[in-house]
């Protein structure tokens, strides 16, 4: 198991560890920075980690963010790793950018094609108490309605909601502080979704030079074979790791969570 040397934090971006910093850590949402700190800390004393956060409303916005940041920042090429929204981001940046990576790490990815993803919300309401779905049903109303309230607290209380339906058997961590920026969220969503919905998102694992390996919790309600199936086409150099008793995010689970540290152990190696 890793341990945290120490952590220093600047406008749009936390470090973690000491330089040189060779791992960037990309959170979920997107409009949601801050969700990878956990990871970043654990594996601080194995390599220097980068959290960027992600503040621009667009998909283009973001990807020209984080390579600006990864280029200031980061010794490159680098380890990208990617959880949930995060992984799409590292997906993008590795088929635009591909001098930028030496390898990109996939955790908890959406599906690459839509028929993938219809059955995800079903998934998740299916796993929560009648008093919850009611819930998530009055946040996703204020979300849908431009004068219905805080849609930036809405968000939140529905990523915390949907976060039980998409846990195996957590461990009581401390939980992380999220300020949820549903603009952001909105925005790049729909350009994300888009993408995939072209099959442009899939097309553009053609460009990706470098490995891809794709964690994935064998309860996420994201689809493992929307994940395996399109990118064992794609990619010429691409591993796939199934965690067993695992949800969406496996550094919170009792029964993974070793066995998710010691994959990202053996891909960052020693003195990376």
């Amino acid at each position: 198991m890793f341990g945290v040397e120490g952590e220093t934090s600047v406008e749009r971006l936390r470090t973690y560890g000491r330089p040189p910093f060779g791992v960037a850590v990309l959170h979920g949402g997107p409009g949601a920075p801050g969700g990878m700190a956990p990871v970043a800390r654990e594996l601080a004393s194995a390599a220097g980690v980068l959290e960027p956060l992600q503040t621009a409303a667009s998909l283009e916005g973001q990807v020209a963010e984080l390579t600006a940041v990864l280029e200031r920042h980061a010794t490159l090429p680098a380890t990208v790793i990617g959880w949930s929204w995060g992984a799409w981001l590292g997906f993008i940046l590795a088929a635009r950018q591909p001098s930028l990576l030496n390898q990109l790490v996939l955790v908890g990815s959406g599906p690459f094609e839509e028929r993938y993803a219809e059955a995800i919300m079903a998934t998740r309401l299916a796993r929560l108490s009648g008093a919850e779905r009611l819930e998530v049903q009055a946040l996703q109303q204020i979300l849908e309605d431009p004068a219905g309230g805080d849609r930036d607290s809405a968000l939140a209380q529905l990523g915390k909601l949907l976060a039980r339906a998409d846990s195996y058997d957590p461990l009581a961590l401390d939980p992380v502080p999220l300020k949820c920026q549903y603009d952001v969220y909105q925005r790049v969503w729909q350009d994300a979704r888009e993408l995939r919905r072209s099959g442009k998102l899939l097309e553009l694992g053609k460009q990706i030079r470098c490995p891809v390996v794709a964690i994935h919790g064998d309860y996420d309600p994201h689809p493992a074979e929307g994940v395996l199936a399109p990118l064992s086409l794609t990619l010429s150099d691409f591993t796939f790791v199934l965690l067993d008793r695992c949800g969406h995010e496996p550094w919170i689970e009792r029964h993974a969570r070793d066995r998710f540290y010691a994959t990202l152990g053996r891909l960052l190696g020693p003195g990376s």
